[in-house]
């Protein structure tokens, strides 16, 4: 019998099933969305239960796709978005609809609370936890605490997204390092949670999860899940991973000082290195890897690729319908607009903080704006230049991770940004370094969760075959004059970052 294996890629945006053989190879894909709910300024939030209704309609979608014989699947994976806070009862129940997602931002007072008497820098030293300090887990379950107390008191555990995935499986209850690593109370060099984290947040230890490696069978699918899924009850599931430890592995990055650029709702630059990547100032955001011994240090961009699909679906709601219509890509239809406009955009800068700043920007109220806007400038130029701004957002991160370790002078792309080759001109001209495209492409973090439930199962000895499945597609050269321009253009997304996080301060007090 041939052993298949299923991968989750649960994101932001929705979650693909992808079918595997034992060699590592993606035999099919099946996507399922779901939505983003914005109650309130700030509220990023989304239902766990449509992360489980996506998870059965895709597999399902998946299956009928291939014609695959359910009996040759013989183990799965999955890759989850970060930072989730998923509280389940005491009675195994869901205690909330809705659950915040990785980039919400509603528990400022609960991290004002916390940090006026434990220090921030010692706590983000301790956990490597450089995303803006709100969207971690356990302030989560702070605003939990102060804000839904029946909630809060009842909580059995907290867990993580595709932990919940994985509950809802197999009926456990736990999480491996790489998510662990975004709980706000982990202490990155000891790999365990932080007693004195706990203790300063006035956080019982015992509603997070056990932590099992990334690689561990946690359980066989049960037969309520198995018959949703259309699968059997044969199949092991593997614990799996947060989604950037995920991706690092399936886009190579699970050696020394390898680097790659993940390009989808969140964008960001990220480098293995079994030493953590922690700074004060810039804060790069670390996760331990689903690799044992490693870490995936980044910076990034909260909503990278969701400024492109903002732009399409509030400026460019005419693509869309025209793709509706004659089956085409509408992120295509407005790439091939863009390349209307030359390097620059016509002087039109765009700045792609839409979801709020970063640790290494001068405040979380930065936003977006287009700067520069004339009367002469067209639409190609406004598409060009979210494009480049994003990109210049980008830089941005490789610049500090440049000052921090050495980076090799190509960058693997990954995720749907990398499909488009305007694109991959635009960011091999904006990082002053070659861009290769892989065939692995969206599937970085697929395959990284692939990779997991093969080893974790025996099919594969260790992680090494992962090198292999990576063919080149293209590799993409600066041209030198374009390098000059984007240079002289990074001095002015600097000044105008620092002076709309100057506005954005400006406009909360309003």
């Amino acid at each position: 019998m041939e052993q298949k294996i299923i991968a989750w890629d649960l994101g932001t945006g929705g979650n693909k099933a992808s079918l595997y053989d034992s060699d590592g190879n993606c035999i099919a894909a099946a996507f399922m969305s779901y939505n983003t709910a914005y109650p309130a300024h700030g509220w990023h939030e989304q239902k766990p239960e449509d992360w489980w209704d996506a998870i059965v309609k895709s597999t399902r979608l998946l299956l009928e796709k291939t014609k695959v014989d359910k009996n040759d699947i013989t183990c799965c994976g999955i890759s989850g978005h970060s930072l989730g806070a998923v509280p389940i009862g005491r009675d195994g129940a869901l205690l909330r609809e809705f659950t915040p997602i990785w980039s919400d931002g509603r528990a400022t007072k609960q991290v004002a609370g916390v940090f006026k008497n434990y220090s921030e820098e010692k706590w983000y030293m301790t956990t490597g936890n450089g995303f803006t300090p709100m969207f971690y887990s356990a302030f989560k379950i702070l605003w939990y605490k102060d804000n839904e107390p029946d909630v809060y008191r009842n909580i059995g555990k907290v867990i993580g997204t595709k932990d919940y995935v994985n509950y809802k499986l197999t009926g456990r209850l736990c999480t491996d390092p790489s998510y662990a690593s975004g709980s706000g109370v982990w202490d990155l060099e000891k790999w365990e949670y932080s007693p004195e984290l706990m203790d300063a947040m006035g956080l019982p230890a015992e509603i997070f999860p056990e932590v099992v490696a990334s690689t561990d069978v946690i359980g066989q699918i049960s037969k309520e899940a198995a018959d949703e899924l259309g699968l059997t009850t044969n199949v092991k599931v593997v614990s799996g991973g947060v989604d950037n430890s995920c991706m690092a592995l399936g886009a190579k990055a699970f050696k020394e000082g390898r680097v790659y650029n993940s390009l989808g709702s969140s964008s960001w630059i990220a480098v293995s290195s079994q030493k953590p990547l922690l700074e004060a100032n810039s804060r790069p955001y670390v996760f331990s890897h689903v690799v044992p011994g490693y870490f995936a240090s980044a910076l990034c961009l909260t909503a990278g690729g969701t400024c492109f699909r903002w732009m399409r679906d509030q400026m460019c709601r005419e693509f869309a319908e025209e793709a509706e219509k004659t089956g085409e890509d509408a992120y295509d239809l407005m790439t091939r607009e863009a390349a209307k406009s030359p390097v620059g955009s016509n002087k039109l800068l765009f700045n792609p903080s839409l979801g709020g700043g970063m640790p290494m920007d001068r405040s979380y109220n930065l936003r977006g704006a287009f700067m520069g806007l004339d009367l002469i400038h067209t639409r190609a130029d406004v598409i060009r230049a979210s494009m480049e701004g994003i990109s210049m957002g980008l830089r941005a991160c490789l610049d500090k991770l440049r000052g921090m370790t050495d980076i090799a002078d190509e960058m693997l792309l990954v995720g749907g940004g990398s499909k488009s080759a305007l694109w991959r001109q635009i960011y091999a001209d904006v990082y002053k370094m070659h861009v290769l495209k892989s065939n692995i492409d969206e599937q970085a973090a697929a395959l990284g969760a692939a990779a997991c439930a093969a080893v974790g199962t025996g099919i594969w000895p260790d992680f090494d075959k992962i090198d292999s499945l990576h063919k080149i597609e293209e590799n993409v050269a600066p041209i030198p004059e374009n390098m000059e321009y984007y240079d002289r253009m990074m001095k002015v997304y600097h000044k105008a970052s620092d002076s709309l996080s100057d506005i954005g301060d400006m406009l909360m007090e309003v």
